[in-house]
């Protein structure tokens, strides 16, 4: 029971629309630069490129796996660290350098055999728009631009690189019944 309050306290703010919402999603898309990160990009003097990424925020992408998500990427910029981070997280596609991310998720979803409705996607900028408007179920960071979040379903007290997709997740995996049990089977005391 007590898993039950922590959990309620700590999504007492979404909306019930969100997660009525989130119980026809099968796929989370997100954005990385804003997203997973910070938006800030550091290039040391040889010109090597390091991004600074959330550990939570990667932990619970095995978790949306195990309960039946899938989890993407499509990201406006190509760079190999953020290749590497998507490798690392095991995510099922991830797209890069991608300007028409509308007309990429479309044709991913083809292969998917998936629609749009089925599709949760997090976003921040100008570039994510054409999907943020949409999908099924759209979420922006809080520090994301107010055009972007006036667009979307839902935004996030967290910012991006400081637990925004964390925090979507188990929504995600609460919507579908999943975060009280995974909590409870993980902090079994034996």
């Amino acid at each position: 029971m007590e898993t039950e309050k922590i959990i309620q306290d700590y999504l007492s703010h979404v909306p019930q629309e969100v997660f009525e919402k989130a119980k026809g999603i099968k796929v989370l898309i997100t954005d990385v630069d804003g997203v997973l990160t910070d938006g800030g990009i550091i290039y040391d003097d040889l010109g090597t490129e390091y991004k600074k990424y959330n550990v939570k925020d990667g932990l619970i992408v095995q978790h949306l796996k195990k309960a039946g998500f899938l989890v993407g990427a499509i990201t406006g910029r190509a760079s190999q660290v953020v290749e590497n981070r998507c490798e690392e997280l095991r995510f099922d596609f991830h797209y890069h350098g991608v300007k028409d991310k509308w007309k990429k998720l479309t044709e991913a979803l083809e292969t998917m055999e998936l629609t749009a409705e089925e599709v949760a996607y997090i976003g921040d900028d100008l570039i994510d728009l054409p999907v943020l408007t949409k999908v099924g179920l759209s979420v922006a960071p809080a520090d994301a631009l107010p055009y972007v979040k006036s667009q979307v379903h839902y935004t996030s007290p967290f910012t991006g690189g400081k637990g925004v997709f964390r925090e979507f997740a188990d929504i995600l995996l609460h919507a579908k019944g999943q975060l009280i049990p995974l909590i409870e089977t993980l902090s079994h005391k034996e």
